[in-house]
């Protein structure tokens, strides 16, 4: 099934919302952007001093509609088709994993930060930009998923997602998030590339 979805996936991949121009945001200078990229504030120096943080607080307070929309057409109706279950990462994958399942019908999985989940199975620990932290999941059954976050930077944390996913018994069909730190990161796993709607250099 992952042959097929990879199929599809360059099949529709000239038809992502991903892949049209819009308007320059006066917020962020990139040249070929999507609108949504407008309402997202970028915050310097946050958590950390060098750290330039996308604040997406604006963005989910007016266009959240907007937003899930957006991260729905990142994958075909066929895709969508194949899913099972969308994994959402703590915590703010939750939010948009959550709203992907509930349009498409389909199952939700929490990704979660330690201490919070009972029964787990395994964990994986993981890099960020700014630290580090760790995973845990619940056994799955089989089901196909899409991996969802709100960001990918240097691809730590979804690496370690999906490896997760597939240690608990989950077989990944994709990965998507909100926006790409493209400048940060060239990040692949299993021949597939993370789908995003904003894209940041």
């Amino acid at each position: 099934m992952r042959r097929y979805f990879a199929l599809l996936e360059r099949k529709y991949s000239r038809l992502s919302i991903a892949n049209q121009p819009s308007v320059l945001s006066n917020r962020i200078q990139n040249m070929h952007q999507h609108p949504l990229a407008r309402h997202i504030l970028s915050t310097p120096d946050f958590p950390k001093p060098g750290i330039v943080f996308q604040d997406i607080s604006p963005l989910l307070k007016t266009q959240f509609t907007e937003t899930i929309d957006a991260m729905s057409e990142l994958f075909s109706p066929d895709e969508w088709g194949c899913i099972d279950c969308l994994v959402g990462l703590e915590s703010r994958g939750f939010i948009f994993a959550s709203a992907l399942a509930y349009k498409h019908h389909k199952g939700f999985i929490k990704a979660r930060k330690p201490g919070k989940l009972p029964n787990v199975h395994a964990s994986k620990a993981y890099g960020l930009e700014y630290g580090s932290d760790r995973l845990e999941m619940q056994k799955g059954n089989g089901e196909s998923v899409v991996v969802i976050d709100d960001l990918i930077a240097t691809g730590g944390s979804m690496k370690a997602a999906v490896e997760l996913c597939e240690e608990v018994g989950y077989h990944v069909l994709g990965m998507a998030c909100l926006i790409d730190l493209k400048s940060l990161n060239s990040f692949s796993m299993n021949g597939m590339r993370v789908r995003s709607v904003i894209q940041f250099d």
